[in-house]
């Protein structure tokens, strides 16, 4: 069923999610699937086999130039300098607050050629912030409007991507399946084995039909978001947003300080007064959600920003800034206080 508005856009997958029976929601701007047959199956067959998301929402830019690696690692976090061509990293795009407009994946495809991939709800705003404080002279190409891009992701996801089992974890390669040429890169948003897969808009109907025709389940973003929450994968406009900090959010491990002068850089607070959480909830309570206050001795210490029933782990889990310092917390729903347990990151710890 579609609530699809004027507005959304859709990606090229929107027929073949129709046909499939999915039921679509407004995300980023874009009409996308939720849902298939349930979020708990589309989950489980993501932790226990494979699963596939249409992920062409999302934003691609090319920056490219002599002074590219320079302009990047003014912008960005981490220090692109340690990457060598085909491998990736983590990164936050921060303003002169230090607070984060964007975390995205930096690919380096060639010496002077980097891919950036960046949340969709963004691309206008990540762009327009790179175009303002790059050099004139660095080549910034906004491909997002003519690339497409899935997910497979799970256990088995190199079974039906055989040609990429060399590859290894955040590095990317130039493959051709299907017959339809596409960067191939072993990253994900699930905390399980796999791969995204950029190409060409026409081409990812083809794409999405082979490995549905092999026996991948498509998911939708129920399942991503259950997924990366029980990992701790913190969602831009949830748990991170321009009014938090890396460090705030416990991504202290992606800002790199003795690289040299970056955006945001001195802004940041070393010793912040809050920190982003991980919890359980104990006994047998309802789920948590965003916005539900966080208690601790009797006062509000703070709120959940990303919260759900684990599939995998069964009970409620979430994420929350409180006060630095805060050891004991209890969340507030519905006016009831229920006992939660503050966790390590991240809550569903795999066997590698």
């Amino acid at each position: 069923m579609s609530v699809a508005t004027e507005s959304l856009r859709r990606t090229p997958l929107y027929a073949a999610h129709l046909e499939r029976g999915a039921k679509l929601v407004g995300f980023g701007g874009w009409e996308m699937p939720v849902q298939y047959t349930g979020i708990l199956a589309e989950h489980n067959a993501v932790r226990q086999h494979a699963g596939l998301f249409d992920i062409s929402h999302m934003g691609e830019v090319i920056i490219a130039g002599p002074q590219a690696e320079t302009a990047l690692n003014r912008l960005l976090t981490n220090d692109v300098r340690a990457l060598a061509p085909g491998q990736a990293q983590y990164t936050l795009l921060c303003n002169e607050a230090g607070g984060i407009i964007d975390d995205l994946i930096l690919y380096r495809l060639e010496p002077a050629v980097f891919l950036l991939v960046i949340n969709a709800s963004h691309i206008p705003r990540d762009v327009e912030w790179i175009r303002t404080h790059a050099p004139a002279d660095v080549v910034l190409d906004n491909i997002s409007d003519r690339t497409a891009a899935l997910a497979l992701q799970g256990p088995r996801a190199v079974q039906y991507l055989p040609a990429a089992a060399d590859l290894k974890p955040f590095h990317i390669t130039r493959l051709t399946l299907a017959g339809k040429p596409c960067w191939v890169a072993r990253t994900g948003y699930t905390g399980e084995d796999g791969f995204e897969i950029i190409c060409d808009d026409p081409d990812v109907v083809t794409l999405w039909n082979y490995f549905l025709q092999a026996g991948v389940t498509p998911c939708g973003l129920g399942a991503r978001d259950t997924l990366r929450l029980e990992m701790c994968y913190p969602l831009h406009g949830n748990d991170i947003t321009e009014n938090t900090t890396p460090l705030e959010a416990g991504l202290g491990k992606y800002v790199n300080f003795d690289k040299g002068d970056f955006i945001g850089r001195d802004a940041i607070d070393r010793s912040p007064t809050r920190k982003l959480i991980a919890f359980k909830m104990t006994g047998k309570t309802p789920p948590p959600r965003p916005h539900y206050p966080i208690q601790s001795a009797g006062r509000v210490v703070g709120e959940v920003t990303s919260g759900t029933q684990s599939p995998t782990l069964g009970y409620g889990i979430g994420l929350g800034y409180v006060a630095a310092g805060t050891t004991d917390i209890a969340i507030e729903i519905r006016g009831q206080l229920f006992p939660a347990t503050m966790e390590k990151k991240p809550l569903l710890r795999k066997n590698k």
